[in-house]
């Protein structure tokens, strides 16, 4: 007979009887001891009603509509939505900026919405950026989720986009959204681990919901740790229905498409990121737009027919696991974002912001989408306690710029004064000055008439069943570099589960997307590698990798450069002056703090050695004059940086630096030099604008499992 290993590191248990409370009540005394304990052998609502399937909301037909009969759903989500006082529950980690969406006018065919449709058309947007899992004190580069939520001021009232970095998601209903989030939280007897799914509570539920695959690979792709939210994709995740001007319809998907390209950390990045410097995706959000380098996005949308059957291409566009190749449906551009304003006030602005996926105008409607339903009930519930009552529209991140006569009157924080006797409709009181209903052609919001019928289930169309075909796309559509990233991030995770049964479970899921992949993840644990039924035969997506051959721009890049008492500081200007014509910035670095000055020049000298380390750099320079610099504080950032596949350079004799501290001087991306001279500067332009050496890839990559 097997015998169960311990997990590690568990303290010894006390005796049921010992962690037991007492069973009482004000009023009768003892309870007998079944009652109020949650010890119910089956699965009840909070009063006791045993349920028969918490997998599923109520719809009007599998593919209908929820229900506002689903007390199960709104029992656990309202239940859910008010666990937390008083950060938020998911997305408690967050960073954000003011900016204006500029629309292009294409989406004219198929929307009415004004602020979309109408060209040159500028709204005022705030944005928040997040990660899912951690607690406000949490770190930016952990591995994870990361909301892209936008809130756009409309002239017709507020819209929000809230979206993801990621376009699928874990689930595919609503109803379960309490389960995947109490799964990824820290685990809630000892508070551990903050802000990671490597742990065994994550990967038992993801391993038992295989709906759960696509969105994981993603997760544990580079995707997962962004380089910056300037670099970071962002999707609307549901399909959303368009009205245009005539009454027609599409279905569509949103997609922000960074103006700067789509870049990640390096796994060992994101670890020093969290330790060195917990803020450094906010810090880059607020230093980017302090310098004038603002992030830009492209609102792009892929837009298909809206048939019956709510389907594009065999994709069930109701299932919020799986997106639409670029290949088939092209994302067309209908306006740019640009992020230029840091909030005067964390609180007041990022934290008091509150988004709603409800927040519509005319000409954009939601789909039956079962995971888009619950959220409709699910964001507006959350803020009644996180911001303390029903009247949050009125704190000013939140208000409209539209005009606003909403009938809506007292509650808690109600800072409006309301003149009249009549706040209803109809009635005869108001006269003139009462608010009257809006038509479609007054602007009214007026739902596109759809049928729906339908059994009262508790199901998911056959549809919904495929939970491998599109993360063996994504999977084979990855570069052999990304590869070997998810293989080591799907390695570390599962290696930091204590329970073998959920590596193994994990294991097979892997095994029914890639065989390969499975038996390298396998070999990283030490464990056999199992059969599967992986997809026989997938297409690939281009869209899908982050690495490119053609050079994007670089603004926001940051460029490091180690000087010292006998530096070049004419080549550091030139090269300072070059970077600031791109929106790119120039920090010089030394072994002390203070001037460095050589005649009429003088630079301040932004890090020390010691302040320093090389998750600030996009690239890492010595300059002429700094040769003979040798710290081991060098050597550290040095090293660093050529581990991470990091452009590295010296002109004159700084090449001497780079020697002292090991680098190879003849490796992929050492850009060297005899001056600061014009073409040495575009040569440093066009690595930062590849992101990383990846030839030099393959001479730094980890081993930490068998690689293809």
């Amino acid at each position: 007979m097997a015998v169960k290993r311990p997990r590690r590191s568990e303290p010894t248990v006390p005796s049921p009887a010992a962690m037991e409370p007492a069973a009482t009540t004000p009023l009768t005394g003892a309870l007998a001891p079944e009652q109020g304990l949650q010890t119910g052998e089956y699965l009840t609502t909070a009063q006791g009603l045993r349920l028969s399937d918490t997998d599923h909301s109520l719809k009007a037909g599998p593919r209908g509509p929820s229900l506002l009969e689903d007390f199960h759903l709104r029992e656990k989500i309202t239940h859910f939505d008010h666990e937390r006082i008083p950060e938020r529950v998911v997305h408690a980690r967050g960073a954000a900026a003011h900016g204006v969406f500029r629309a292009y006018g294409s989406a004219a065919s198929v929307t009415k919405a004004r602020f979309l449709a109408e060209e040159g058309k500028e709204t005022p947007v705030f944005v928040r950026f997040s990660t899912v899992l951690g607690s406000r004190g949490s770190a930016d580069t952990v591995r994870d989720t990361r909301g892209f939520a936008v809130k756009f001021y409309t002239d017709q009232g507020n819209v929000d986009l809230v979206g993801n970095n990621i376009p699928v998601f874990f689930i595919q209903d609503g109803i379960k959204f309490p389960d995947i989030i109490h799964a990824g939280k820290p685990h809630p007897d000892r508070e551990i681990p903050q802000a990671q799914s490597a742990h065994d509570t994550f990967w038992d539920f993801v391993s038992l919901h295989t709906e759960a695959t696509h969105h994981v690979f993603w997760n544990m792709s580079d995707r997962g740790i962004p380089r910056s939210y300037r670099t970071m994709e962002g999707f609307g995740v549901h399909t959303f229905r368009l009205v245009d001007a005539d009454g027609g319809t599409h279905l569509v998907k949103f997609h922000w498409k960074p103006v700067a390209g789509v870049h990640s950390l390096v796994w060992e990045e994101a670890q020093i990121a969290a330790g060195v410097d917990p803020d450094f995706h906010r810090r880059d959000l607020a230093d980017a737009i302090d310098a004038g380098a603002f992030l830009e996005y492209e609102l792009g949308i892929q837009v298909m027919p809206d048939s019956a059957e709510e389907t594009f291409e065999g994709i069930d566009l109701l299932d919020p696991t799986k997106i639409v190749p670029e290949e088939l449906a092209p994302v067309q551009p209908i306006g740019l974002l640009t992020l230029n304003r840091n909030p005067d006030n964390y609180h007041a602005e990022v934290e008091q912001v509150a988004f709603h996926t409800g927040h519509l105008v005319p000409g954009i409607e939601v789909t039956n989408d079962p995971l888009m339903q619950a959220r409709l009930f699910s964001y507006l519930d959350t803020q009644l306690t996180r911001l303390g009552g029903p009247n949050f529209p009125q704190l000013p991140i939140n208000r409209p710029h539209a005009p606003v006569n909403d009938n809506l009157r007292d509650g808690m924080h109600q800072t409006a004064v309301h003149r009249g006797i009549a706040p209803y409709l109809p009635n005869s009181l108001a006269g003139a000055e009462g608010p009257a209903p809006a038509s479609a052609p007054e602007g009214g919001f007026v739902h596109v008439p759809r049928l729906v019928e339908g059994a009262k289930v508790r199901a998911n169309p056959v549809s919904f069943d495929d939970h491998f075909s599109q993360p063996a796309m994504f999977y084979a559509s990855l570069s052999e570099v990304e590869r070997i990233h998810l293989t080591e991030a799907f390695t570390f995770e599962l290696g930091k589960c204590y329970e073998q049964a959920i590596r193994e479970r994990m294991l097979g899921v892997l095994a029914n997307v890639d065989a390969g992949l499975a038996a390298r993840v396998a070999a990283g644990l030490g464990l056999p590698a199992p059969a599967g039924t992986p997809v026989p035969e997938v297409a690939v997506s281009a869209a899908l990798s982050q690495i490119t051959g053609v050079p994007g721009p670089i603004a926001g890049r940051v460029v490091g450069v180690v000087a010292g008492p006998k530096a070049d500081l004419a080549g550091i200007g030139k090269l300072r002056d070059a970077l600031t014509a791109q929106g790119a910035l120039l920090r010089v670095i030394a072994p002390h703090g203070g001037e460095l000055v050589k005649g009429l020049r003088k630079e301040i000298i932004e890090r020390t050695l010691l302040t320093t380390r090389s998750i600030e750099y996009d690239a890492v320079l010595i300059a002429g004059g700094a040769g003979d610099l040798a710290d081991v504080k060098l050597t550290v950032l040095l090293q660093e940086a050529f581990r991470h596949a990091k452009a590295i350079g010296a002109w004159g004799d700084g090449v001497q630096a780079l020697r002292t501290a090991g680098i190879d001087v003849e490796a992929p991306g050492i850009l060297l030099a005899d001056g600061m001279t014009a073409a040495y500067r575009k040569q440093l332009v066009t690595a930062l604008g590849l992101h990383r050496v990846w030839a030099r890839t393959p001479q730094v990559m980890a081993a930490a499992a068998p690689t293809a």
